[in-house]
């Protein structure tokens, strides 16, 4: 009888924590920002995260000397909530954009419009949120499992922050679309599911995007 029992829990738990885990942003998620998602295919990003990408093969970066960045925003537009209020929207629009400009300014320069010989880039935030975390191998046990339950029914598991983004890449002198890129990315843990999410907490994130940014755009040159 215990055999009957655990069998159905475990195979639970490894389809949760499949689930879970996942790096990669599924389609049914894809915000609409982009113009054309089947051109995107599977890559890994210089700190080897999972990010779906399309460059255009006509793309030749030592012509672009300069960056314009536009102001990123959340597509589609959010309504605040008492989890994730009006100041960690702003704050964190106003962080990704500081980062794209801190890491990219360091092999381009950043201008306030755009022109000839430059590179668009428009980034939007298409999600801002929360999840329980997937179990963890010691919690598999058949006991644990129902104690996991029970922490997950009662708000009271660790939950992961998450964000994702997708940005378009133009040229200044064209308008022509060069390059567009999909990704998501796990911040800081949450205690239970009543603590606001702040833009402390995925900062490490949207650090991480900007410089891979930056060091796609140096390999590209090579």
């Amino acid at each position: 009888m215990r055999k009957r029992f655990s069998l159905p829990l475990l195979a639970a738990a490894t389809l949760v924590l499949s689930a879970c885990t996942s790096k990669k942003v599924s389609p049914d998620a894809y915000s609409g920002f982009l113009h054309d998602y089947s051109l995107l295919t599977e890559h890994q990003s210089p700190s080897g995260q999972t990010v779906l990408s399309w460059v255009t093969p006509a793309l030749k970066p030592e012509r672009y000397t300069q960056v314009y960045i536009e102001p990123s925003q959340f597509y589609p537009n959010p309504l605040p909530t008492e989890r994730i209020p009006q100041t960690t929207l702003s704050d964190t629009t106003w962080y990704y954009d500081a980062a794209l400009k801190h890491e990219l300014g360091k092999v381009m320069k950043v201008v306030t419009t755009p022109g000839p010989n430059t590179l668009i880039v428009r980034p939007a935030i298409t999600r801002v949120a929360a999840s329980t975390q997937s179990l963890r191998y010691y919690e598999w046990l058949p006991i644990t499992l129902v104690a996991a339950g029970v922490s997950t029914a009662t708000g009271i598991r660790d939950q992961d922050s998450e964000i994702a983004t997708e940005v378009v890449f133009l040229d200044g002198g064209t308008g022509v679309v060069v390059a567009e890129v999909v990704r998501k990315g796990t911040g800081l843990t949450l205690e239970n599911d009543k603590q606001v999410i702040t833009t402390a907490d995925v900062k490490g994130v949207l650090d991480g995007w900007a410089s891979d940014l930056r060091n796609s755009y140096v390999a590209m040159r090579k």
